[in-house]
């Protein structure tokens, strides 16, 4: 228990500095530039976000699961690791370069697109290497890939969008700088781990492939669930309303970050363990801690939510508030899926969660289809709430019939699943 608490520690203090930085570059995005702006930063950005999910190919999670099963060489798997990388950068910046020519409702200058692109590379290569870490269950180092950029990040915009008024181009710089910065870190780290070294092995190849795409459909299709959203609704409505609509949901969004501080510890341990009833039951129990939280924390929001936004962001975001509240039930019950979903991809069956989400993102498509237009952000939240709620009742029935364990145990919830904090408490008191 010591273990898991030492870890759980330093993924707080992880998420604690994700979130510190998260709210203050959002602020000064929309302080500086406004609803339109932001709607503009939220259109050049979703296909690159969305490109970096689908080139992941899955190949942290299927590195990590290698590693874990200590199957191969780690050396071997950095290789292959290395090889995807490189084929994956240049199909992805090209695709993705089309579309935000292309496909995106407004005309982008080049210049402003290539800086949009810059990340992708960057940001694969720190996923990719993650997997190294994740294997070996060295969560300090995984933490310091998801808080450097967002330093670096807060530190360009401070000096990109306030000391030198660039707008929209200081941030889409802004955003490059810190997974640049952040390859740096990683290159280092992991040279000190495994041999850097271009070699082929076709047989690792395969297998990672093979694991890795289901695990890169899987996360396609539940980052399409949130993203879907913003590319209907720059099309069938205006960059205004992306604008209301993106800043809501980054702010309600940091509920999430309750199971996300689980769900790290929760893979990590799952591709290793040895009893995998037990680390269910382990699993769902943290599920019900997590659900608690966030369902208290859902209804300080609520009431809060036009206070918060008019106060952080001022009042050009007010109707942000409104798609704030329409999400909130639909982020609280996604929460089963979130937690869930990172046992049952951690003992190697991401499939399940396609299952799960694909009816969801078409129902999501279809909704955002019919109510943006006429409802803006409002109905892209409406359509939101209402694919988050279906995701997560199918996944649980899902989840409960694969693990042998009643959906009345897994969402029961119990004082005795509290019990854990009495020590925490004794030790404050002596």
């Amino acid at each position: 228990m010591s273990s898991f608490t030492n870890d759980l520690i330093a993924v707080l203090k992880s998420r604690v500095t994700v979130i510190g930085c998260g709210l203050i570059t959002s602020v000064i995005t929309a302080r500086y530039l406004g609803p339109s702006g932001n709607g503009i930063v939220a259109t050049l950005t979703v296909y690159p976000d969305l490109f970096m999910v689908i080139g992941s190919l899955g190949i942290r999670q299927s590195a990590a699961y290698f590693i874990g099963q200590k199957k191969y060489s780690d050396d071997a798997i950095f290789s292959s690791v290395l090889n995807v990388w490189l084929f994956t950068s240049l199909f992805c910046i090209a695709s993705c370069f089309l579309l935000l020519k292309y496909a995106v409702k407004g005309n982008y200058d080049s210049a402003l697109i290539f800086l949009a692109l810059l990340p992708i590379p960057f940001s694969l290569f720190n996923t990719y290497s993650s997997g190294v870490f994740l294997g070996k269950n060295m969560i300090k180092d995984f933490n310091t890939v998801n808080w450097v950029p967002n330093v670096v990040k807060l530190i360009a915009f401070l000096i990109l969008i306030v000391l030198l008024p660039w707008g929209v181009k200081g941030a889409i710089i802004g955003i490059g700088a810190g997974y640049m910065f952040l390859t740096y870190f990683v290159w280092g780290k992991v040279k000190n781990i495994v041999k850097i070294q271009w070699s082929w092995n076709f047989q690792i190849l395969k297998e990672m492939l093979s694991l890795g795409i289901i695990y890169a459909v899987s996360l396609l299709i539940i980052s399409l669930n949130y993203k879907a959203n913003i590319m209907l609704l720059q099309r069938l409505s205006s960059e205004y309303e992306v604008g209301i609509y993106s800043k809501g949901v980054s702010i309600v969004e940091y509920l999430w970050e309750v199971p996300t501080l689980l769900s790290t510890i929760i893979f990590a341990r799952s591709v290793t363990s040895t009893d995998p009833k037990l680390f269910s039951e382990k699993v769902c129990q943290l599920l019900r801690i997590c659900f608690v939280v966030i369902f208290c924390m859902s209804v300080v929001f609520y009431f809060i939510s036009e206070f918060l936004m008019v106060t952080m962001y001022g009042s050009p975001f007010k109707a942000s508030s409104e798609v704030q509240k329409i999400l909130l039930p639909g982020i609280l019950l996604m929460t089963i899926f979130k937690v869930l979903n990172m046992d049952l991809a951690g003992k190697g069956k991401p499939w399940m969660a396609v299952i799960a989400a694909l009816p969801a993102l078409l129902l999501n498509v279809f909704l955002n289809w019919l109510w943006d237009e006429q409802y803006g952000a409002k109905g892209a939240a409406m359509a939101s709430t209402i694919s988050y709620t279906v995701s997560a009742i199918i996944f649980l029935i899902m989840y409960s019939r694969y693990v042998q364990i009643p959906i009345k145990s897994i969402v029961k919830i119990s004082l005795n699943d509290f019990n854990f904090l009495d020590k925490y408490i004794n030790k404050l008191r002596r």
